[in-house]
């Protein structure tokens, strides 16, 4: 995780994942699965958002259902100054 997604998290930005199930193309009647994952910013969730219009635009599968789940990994009182610092090595 690099320093950017650190600071997405400390804006409120969450992983998120959505479970897309969508008609397949040529027999409609059978139903994938598809799961998507990444950061997010709840409760728009953008870049979810966007995937979905993607695919929605570009894909042959029409989509059937989506069920959004997300969990904050930081929150502001999650990060404290404890005072120290100690280092192995």
């Amino acid at each position: 995780m690099g320093d950017r997604d650190f600071e997405h998290q400390l804006q409120g930005w969450s992983l998120t994942t959505a479970e897309i199930m969508y008609r397949m193309p040529d027999f409609r009647d059978i139903l994938q699965t598809y799961i998507w994952q990444d950061y997010d910013l709840a409760p728009k969730f953008p870049k979810l958002i966007k995937f979905l219009d993607f695919w929605s635009h570009n894909l042959d599968g029409p989509l059937a259902e989506v069920r959004v789940a997300h969990a904050g990994l930081l929150r502001p009182l999650a990060i404290r100054h404890v005072g120290s610092e100690w280092q192995l090595h």
